[in-house]
């Protein structure tokens, strides 16, 4: 099978990691620097673009920040990847974490197919283990987790009672992508469905970037002590054993600052470095 330099593609769907511009891959930066256009989510960090967009490429702000303010249909993301193809550039389609998780890769990938566009995936750490490693949790420790389970709750008809009442019950770890604005439901459910009393739950918020928080509190005392909460985006919620290992092996301590790390959809300035760098109008949601 062909890969790497010799392998033939249009479009490059690439991971760029959870934050810290130092976890992207090299693969990722050696496609940065040969695109023509790039197409980035919001949640990419700006070191990244300063750091391995060329002179010359166009860089296009596809950002989508749900439930908050404006975001770019996925309809018109499809369109201008195709378009740039199409028009015979090498185009990176930039997505914060892994593409694979959590993301509209699959709108995507059928759109390229569609068209005939060649193609490839380049995966990303995704913000589960970027957070897991940032603050100091293994996700599988030995006797307190034997597997791992990637889920979100952002709409509540996502999950049935019956799963409910088998993720309470789990010796898992849970980790819940986009669900920082309902977590004090989320954790209603786990309690509801009896999740034993040695589970903790830790909320980190912009995880592997320099102003990361984590917060921890017992599952039972997560209302009375962390319910009234507003997290900043991006949050992800980890729930099992495994939090209670934050205290003793954190590395990385929280930042003084709650500032955003990710600009909101809409205020990235309209270069990222220098004037060549340029920026496509948002769309707002239809």
């Amino acid at each position: 099978m062909q890969h790497g330099k010799n392998f033939k593609t249009t479009v490059a769907l690439v991971g760029a990691g959870p934050g810290d511009p130092e976890l992207l891959t090299l693969k990722a930066a050696r496609l940065l620097r040969e695109a023509e256009v790039v197409i980035t989510d919001r949640l990419v960090s700006e070191d990244i673009l300063k750091a391995h967009v060329s002179e010359g490429a166009l860089v296009i702000f596809a950002g989508k920040q749900c439930r908050r303010g404006k975001s770019t249909p996925q309809e018109t993301i499809n369109e201008l990847i195709v378009e740039h193809a199409l028009a015979g550039k090498k185009v990176v389609r930039l997505k914060g974490g892994d593409v694979s998780i959590f993301s509209n890769i699959l709108d995507e990938l059928l759109a390229l197919k569609a068209y005939g566009i060649a193609y490839e995936i380049v995966p990303g750490i995704t913000a589960a283990l970027g957070a897991a490693a940032y603050a100091g949790m293994p996700l599988t420790a030995r006797e307190h987790s034997t597997a791992v389970r990637l889920l979100t709750y952002y709409k509540k008809e996502i999950l049935s009672d019956a799963y409910w009442a088998e993720l309470a019950q789990t010796e898992d770890t849970l980790v819940f992508y986009m669900s920082g604005d309902t977590s004090l439901e989320l954790i209603q459910k786990l309690i509801a469905h009896k999740i034993p009393a040695d589970r903790a739950v830790a909320v980190i918020e912009q995880a592997t970037t320099p102003l990361q928080q984590v917060r921890i509190s017992d599952i039972y005392d997560y209302e009375q002590n962390l319910g009234q909460e507003t997290y900043l985006s991006p949050a992800l919620l980890i729930i099992g054993k495994v939090v209670h290992l934050h205290k003793q092996f954190a590395w990385l301590p929280n930042s003084a600052s709650r500032e955003l790390y990710f600009k909101p959809v809409g205020s990235q300035p309209r270069s990222v470095q220098a004037s060549h760098i340029k920026q496509a109008p948002h769309v707002s949601r239809a």
